[in-house]
């Protein structure tokens, strides 16, 4: 399910995390495509960028419950927000979406794919990103950052990761 009624793009990338599964584009996706490598140890569809409307409501894309969900820092410069969700179609695995401009649900809520407002809106991100130069519409419209994990794979992490 998108996370918005209007989408611009979906772009794939490499995820951060080893666990991540391989994606498949919706029938529905508008204008998929895979981002050049990123060099990371992951599948080039571990990750999406979706690209979407800044007005856009954001709503859950799988239906389950919420694990996790607040604010962190994002490249040790920015504040945003995230949200994990335990899928209903497969326990003990996350859906992650990044990039939201505040958080409607917290642990424990339910949701419900295309349905459940997560957020009033994408984060507006104060840089380009990769997918920025693919677009069609204004430069700097925001994407959703959604991937699916499979937390019982080992993450190993990024020498020199961290702020």
């Amino acid at each position: 399910m998108h996370p918005a009624q209007r989408i611009e793009r979906v772009a794939f990338h490499e995820s951060n995390h080893e666990g991540a599964r391989q994606m498949d584009a919706l029938p529905s996706a508008a204008a998929p495509v895979t981002l050049e490598s990123r060099e990371r140890r992951t599948g080039s569809r571990t990750a999406a960028d979706i690209v979407t409307e800044p007005s856009e409501e954001i709503r859950s894309v799988v239906t389950g419950t919420v694990i996790r969900s607040g604010s962190y820092v994002l490249y040790c410069d920015y504040k945003d927000h995230y949200l994990v969700i335990e899928p209903d179609a497969h326990p003990g695995w996350e859906v992650k979406m990044l990039h939201m401009a505040g958080m409607n649900v917290t642990k424990g809520d339910r949701v419900v794919a295309g349905v459940t407002v997560v957020a009033p809106g994408p984060a507006l991100l104060a840089f380009e990103s990769q997918v920025d130069e693919l677009t069609t519409g204004e430069r700097h419209w925001p994407h959703v950052h959604v991937e699916v994990v499979d937390p019982s794979i080992p993450n190993i992490s990024s020498p020199g990761g961290g702020c």
